[in-house]
Order: C-alpha cells, then structure tokens, then sequence
C-alpha cells in the first residue's frame, strides 16, 4: 500500500533541507495549517453564518473589506500570539507590523509576512480564496525588540513561503527552498496529506492570465504581446488560452500545474502596479523560482528587489520562463 506522508512527517523526514534549526520549521507550518484550517472552516460556512459580504471600511491599501478579510486576519494573529515561532507580523491588512513582545517570543528568530485572504473581492460567490504566507529570518538580534528592517528583507532571504487555497479542496503548498511541494487537506482526518509532490511548470505553457478590462492602462509592451498571445499560429499553439479569475492564488496555483503566465503590470491606473512586493509577489516568486519558473516586475528579478516600505507595490509577471521572457522581450521594446 502507498504511503501518504502527513505535512508534520514530510517535514521530519526533510529537515535536513531546512538551513536552520531543527523543528523550527515544522512548528512554524504548524502554526499555519492550524490557523489555515480555522479559516477554511470559517469560509465553508460563510453563508450560514451570515460573515459574507463587507465591512463598510477600508484596509490600509484603501481597499473595501469584507467580513472574512478581517475574520482570517485576526485569526491568523492571534494563532502565532498564541504560539512562541515568531516575534512579529505583518499583514497586507495592517498599516504597521504586530509585534509579539512577550517571554515566549522574545527569542523567536522568525517573522511571518501574510496576505490572511487573498481574493476576498470573490468570496461573496463562491470563488477559490487563498491565504499566502512568507518566512523571514529575523536580522535584528534574538533577544531585543523587533525592527522595521526585519520585515523589510529583499525576497532572496526568505526561508520558506507559501499559500493555502480554499477551494474544491483546501490545498497547503510551500517551499522552503528545496522544492515546491502540496498537502491536500483530508477534514474527515483533519490532517494535511502529500498530494503534490516536487511541483514543476509543465515544459510548455499555453494559458496567460491578466485582468484584460484594465487594457487600456497597459503599458504598450504589454498591449503588444497579448495581441501577440491571441494571434493565430500552429506551430507555436497561438492563440493561448485565457484564464483569470482575480484570485492570485488560483490563477497561480492552475498556471503552475498546467503552464502559463500570469501578469499585474503596472498602468495608468496603478502605476506602480498592484500586488504588494511582500505580501503577494515574493512568496510566490520564491515558489515560481523553486517550481522552475521566472518571477520578473518586466526587468529585473522580484527576489532582488529590496523593499522600501511595508505596503510597497510591484508590477508582476511570473511563470514559465520562455513565456515571461517574451514578455519582458515586448516590455524592451518601449
């Protein structure tokens, strides 16, 4: 009979791979399928329990709340406030960073970045969510307060990221720079299973996934390589399929199993694009570079770009890498 590794033994079995301590690692995702697995049960009844629909505020991005939005945030706080891995957050949902300054966590070596529910805009119908995650070693040293610079490391120096999404099945993946690997949640268990082992990007890719109303706001780069993408060509299997659901971590997720790009350059509209630099773009930049993919902003590489501020906004374009080349090879040419 097939094994299935649980994620807590996937993670013994691997510690080697892990650059720091032994069981850090396993009790940080621990941490985190617990909390993903409370937000999975909030979801799943959403519409029972009458949590669908918005708030009436604004988070931080100036963007409108739903219920769920601020349900996962605090669930996903007060989990790590409860565990000692870490010594701070940040979320995509707070203006500043929560900083766990307790005798638990004082000497935790570890600060946690979180998009608590990304595409929440689509949880009033049903549509896949996710959470996405990112670890950092913390540089300021072990023991003293937390700092702004902690959180404010370039994408290369994460030590493991990741995502949850909430769909057909709820699905962890997560890389700790050994690989891309999924655990397919089983509630009649309620444990996480090994379902996706060593994730790559198929060699070819024919999907391209980008927010085709905001067309008019691209730069023409961009305008000319999806006229590119629609054109008529058998040899190269043009057109190319389009598939967006405005949920990042869906179109990841599907455009990473079966090949594609994914695109959220910047324009008119959003002129330093949209997706956060250390909520969204560098977890999952790390993924894409440990699936075999390439994550760009259109020139330079998203792990190599150091942050600014903690709500810093980057264009995106990640996935397979003849197809992300193409792209910046149109972005060149303007």
């Amino acid at each position: 009979m097939e094994r299935h590794f649980t994620l807590g033994e996937f993670i013994i079995e691997n510690q080697k791979d892990f650059p720091y301590a032994k069981g850090e690692l396993s009790a940080l995702l621990s941490s985190i399928k617990l909390a993903g697995k409370l937000v999975n049960q909030q979801i799943n009844k959403a519409g029972l329990a009458e949590i669908l629909g918005k708030i009436g505020k604004q988070n931080v991005q100036g963007e409108a709340q739903a219920k769920l939005d601020v349900i996962a945030n605090d669930i996903f706080i007060d989990t790590f406030r409860n565990r000692g891995e870490v010594c701070g957050l940040g979320s995509e949902e707070l203006e500043d960073i929560v900083i766990f300054d307790d005798e638990i966590h004082r000497d935790s070596k570890y600060i946690i970045l979180i998009d608590p529910l990304d595409g929440s805009s689509n949880i009033d119908v049903d549509i896949t969510v996710g959470t996405i995650f990112s670890i950092y070693r913390r540089v300021s040293p072990v023991g003293g307060p937390v700092t702004p610079e902690d959180f404010l490391q370039p994408g290369s120096k994460q030590v493991a990221a990741g995502y949850i999404i909430y769909g057909t099945s709820t699905i962890l993946v997560y890389t700790s720079g050994n690989g891309v690997n999924g655990f397919t949640f089983d509630p009649g268990i309620g444990s996480f299973f090994l379902s996706h082992p060593n994730i790559k990007f198929p060699k070819k890719g024919n999907t391209y996934s980008i927010n085709e109303g905001n067309y008019v706001h691209f730069p023409d780069g961009i305008k000319k390589y999806l006229k590119w993408v629609q054109e008529l060509n058998e040899e190269e299997n043009r057109p190319f399929t389009s598939r967006y659901t405005g949920s990042l971590v869906a179109d990841f997720h599907r455009n990473m199993l079966l090949g594609g790009i994914y695109l959220y350059p910047q324009g008119t509209t959003a002129p330093q694009g949209k997706l956060r630099l250390l909520y969204e773009s560098n977890p999952m930049a790390f993924l894409t570079e440990q699936a075999g993919g390439k994550a760009t902003n259109g020139s330079e590489r998203i792990l190599d770009i150091k942050p600014r501020d903690l709500h810093q906004r980057v264009p995106f374009i990640r996935g397979n890498v003849d197809m992300v080349e193409k792209a910046e090879s149109f972005l060149s040419q303007f």
